[in-house]
């Protein structure tokens, strides 16, 4: 898988909405839905998706330059375990299970991990997005700090923290963002509308992810 996948056509959120479209269809159907060894979480379309969102968070611009390197370390870290036996790790979740047996889901630079930090971007994401869908007149200042406060402020220690509040004085405005989020031609309510849907599609999945790593004791970990 490359750094970054290539849009042809449309917006990166239009290609995100597809992959979560798969994930969806993929998903496993029957009686034991409620049960965790039943939850199936693609390895490979969810690090699309993550791929995606890097290509949005390009267009705000050096301020994004921290979180978009965590993502790409967190999607690279991920993909290699992936490589090295893929018919073993094309479920997220066997990946966690593997590790929790194993002891290493919560140390070093381990899978697990990488995988709670790309929920949480995705967090950030959606939240970033649901603001600028409610209001896109809204300083792009206020809409990332908003964002960054009820998504990954709460886990992330004074460094990360700081490193965070330094990268908003970098924001562009939020019509220059909105501009280079729309395809050529499109307009501002087609974005909306695929913003929303893109939310739609996400925020389930989401709450599905958070579940699982809530059950695996994961989901408390912080940075420095």
């Amino acid at each position: 898988m490359k750094r970054s996948r290539e849009v042809e056509k449309g917006s990166e959120i239009e290609a995100a909405i597809k992959e979560l479209s798969m994930l969806i269809e993929l998903k496993p159907t029957g009686d034991n839905l409620d049960s965790a060894t039943a939850v199936h979480i693609p390895t490979r379309l969810f690090l699309n998706v993550c791929n995606l969102v890097i290509q949005v968070l390009d267009k705000i611009g050096p301020t994004m330059a921290v979180l978009r390197q965590d993502i790409y370390q967190n999607i690279q870290r991920l993909e290699m375990l992936c490589d090295s036996d893929p018919p073993m790790y094309t479920n997220l979740v066997e990946i966690l299970k593997k590790e929790a047996n194993e002891g290493n889901a919560r140390k070093g630079a381990s899978c697990s991990k990488a995988f709670v930090w790309l929920a949480r971007s995705l967090d950030f994401t959606v939240a970033l997005l649901e603001r600028l869908a409610a209001d896109p007149g809204q300083k792009m200042e206020q809409l990332v700090e908003e964002s960054y406060n009820i998504t990954l402020k709460p886990w992330h220690g004074w460094i990360s923290a700081a490193a965070y509040k330094v990268s908003l004085k970098l924001l562009p405005d939020n019509k220059t963002f909105i501009n280079l989020l729309m395809p050529k031609d499109e307009t501002y309510d087609t974005l909306k509308e695929h913003m929303q849907t893109f939310i739609s599609l996400l925020v389930p999945f989401l709450e599905e992810i958070h579940s699982i790593l809530k059950l695996y004791g994961l989901d408390r970990l912080k940075s420095t």
